[in-house]
């Protein structure tokens, strides 16, 4: 069985593929600040938040403008205004609206939309934003360069079947050919950070009130409490303390550099403990992570990571 033709043909495609993304790749966007500051659900996006946190960033950011009223763990709509919406801000109040019934408040656990309704409706209307604000753009103009290299696997699978039939190489040929192909229709024109929404997405202060924080738990939105390891765990020089990280936080100061945060949460107590890290390490999680960690109590450092596991 020869395959030389039809690994000289995947080289092809590949080398092919490896081009067009490295070309794709290069910022030709003029130099440009943005319009106005990168709205909290547009920063959280390019940071790479799960969708239900960006969903929930701009309800959120919706409330403090006056469009909501937030009371513990209740949510109730205001009156509509006149002031002009964004089209994903006004996605979120409908969202909201409908989810509520006419009733005049509702937990707000109730009102996050199905992950797949956020990721098909919800997302398109935030990147939209991050591109209109110059944070952002499309890897390509249209879908002709990715529909082409889609089509241009049908060249190495069919030389690939064609030389090994149905045996295993024309299977992996097959499966390749499938999984590239879906990936590349499906990421459509794509979507990459511009200079200064990769200066947005990198670490930027953000506010935590230390009595209640609103948390993704997997379950559904919930308050909790976030307090420092040191009012839990006393006594032992070193412990291993394991969740998931529900927040991280960037605490500025003007006499010494900046010093790194995040929360964890074990999925049950009212409590999240919060820890200071490295940079590496806060650049490394998301909250969502499962994470097991060795830390200090007495100085509430982490002193290093054990365990890391991406959840979505």
């Amino acid at each position: 069985m020869d395959l030389v033709w039809p690994a000289t043909t995947w080289a092809l495609w590949v080398a092919t593929l490896a081009a067009a993304f490295k070309v794709s790749g290069r910022d030709r966007t003029p130099e440009r600040e943005p319009r106005c500051p990168a709205p909290a659900p547009v920063a959280e996006l390019l940071r790479g938040m799960r969708v239900q946190d960006v969903f929930h960033s701009a309800l959120f950011e919706l409330a403090g403008r006056g469009w909501a009223v937030v009371e513990g763990d209740r949510l109730s709509l205001t009156p509509r205004r006149e002031e002009p919406l964004l089209p994903y801000e006004r996605w979120v109040l409908d969202q909201a609206s409908a989810r509520m019934g006419g009733a005049p408040r509702a937990p707000v656990i109730a009102l996050m939309p199905d992950g797949q309704v956020l990721d098909r409706e919800f997302l398109p209307l935030v990147r939209q934003r991050a591109i209109d604000l110059g944070l952002a753009r499309r890897r390509w103009s249209s879908m002709l360069v990715p529909v082409l290299l889609a089509c241009g696997l049908v060249v190495p699978w069919f030389a690939t079947v064609a030389a090994a039939g149905l045996s295993w190489p024309g299977m992996i040929a097959t499966m390749a050919s499938f999984v590239a192909g879906s990936g590349l229709l499906l990421a459509g024109r794509g979507f990459l950070l511009t200079p200064a929404g990769r200066e947005v997405a990198g670490p930027g202060q953000v506010e935590v009130n230390p009595q209640q924080e609103w948390i993704f738990t997997g379950s559904g939105w919930h308050g909790v409490e976030i307090v420092p390891v040191a009012t839990v765990a006393q006594g032992a020089k070193r412990q291993e303390i394991g969740g998931h990280v529900v927040k991280r936080w960037v605490e500025a100061h003007a006499d010494s550099e900046n010093s790194y945060h995040i929360a964890v949460h074990d999925g049950s107590s009212e409590k999240a403990i919060a820890f200071r890290v490295k940079q590496g390490l806060y650049q490394d999680v998301l909250p969502g992570d499962s994470v097991r960690l060795l830390v200090r109590p007495r100085s509430g450092a982490v002193v290093r990571l054990l365990a890391h596991e991406r959840q979505w």
